[in-house]
């Protein structure tokens, strides 16, 4: 599952700051920061169930749900 969340990244040309195993599932770290229907439209990509959360030093945190 870890490989294919880059693979969904990458397909949207981002690029990821920080990608770690969480309580939950994983955290990520993108290099960007983006407005809200982005944010949404890429959530909705992931294989995982995927929430905004918030904005990190370098971008958009994403947390991902096993």
């Amino acid at each position: 599952m870890k490989d294919s969340i880059p693979s969904v990244v990458e397909a949207n040309h981002y690029s990821i700051w920080e990608l770690s195993q969480s309580d939950y599932g994983f955290a990520l770290e993108l290099c960007e920061h983006f407005e809200d229907d982005a944010i949404s439209l890429l959530c909705g990509q992931f294989p995982l169930i995927a929430d905004y959360d918030g904005e990190g030093s370098h971008g958009t945190r994403i947390t991902l749900y096993r």
